[in-house]
């Protein structure tokens, strides 16, 4: 389901709980998802797609992109980690290539995250391209071509 504005603070907080694991993988809580404030995400949400996954009135899952030429670029990919295992990434994926039908989508995650990964590979996004940022921290980027 797309989210909208009124959304966005559900979704930063959710964004702040979901990358707690990631921090403690680098033991920093100064990670760009940890970082960004209502005013960044609302600039993407200006320029992109947002969905999301609710229970109730609970956001508990959620996932952004934006298009460029026949790319789709997908980002923050979040599940709350008390609902992780349960299918809502994968189904988050689906949406967004529903929701945004390109000839390719593009992600990256840290080559720490294997269970993020692991993840992908099982959806059919392939390893392209591994950029290390500092001597603690890679990041992997994959695609998927229809």
């Amino acid at each position: 389901m797309r989210a909208d504005r009124a959304d966005l603070p559900k979704i930063l907080a959710l964004q702040y709980t979901a990358y707690q694991s990631e921090a403690k993988l680098f033991s920093d809580q100064n990670i760009p998802p940890l970082m960004q404030t209502l005013s960044d995400i609302e600039a993407e949400f200006n320029a992109g797609i947002f969905l999301k996954a609710v229970t109730g009135d609970e956001i508990i899952g959620s996932v952004r992109g934006h298009v460029d030429g026949q790319t789709t670029y997908v980002g923050k990919l979040i599940v709350h980690p008390n609902r992780q295992g349960r299918g809502l990434g994968t189904k988050r994926l689906a949406a967004i290539e529903r929701h945004s039908p390109t000839a390719r989508y593009e992600l990256f995650t840290s080559t720490r995250s294997l269970r993020n990964i692991s993840l992908y590979e099982r959806l059919g996004y392939k390893k392209f391209r591994e950029r290390r940022i500092t001597d603690e921290l890679t990041f992997v980027y994959l695609e998927k071509i229809l």
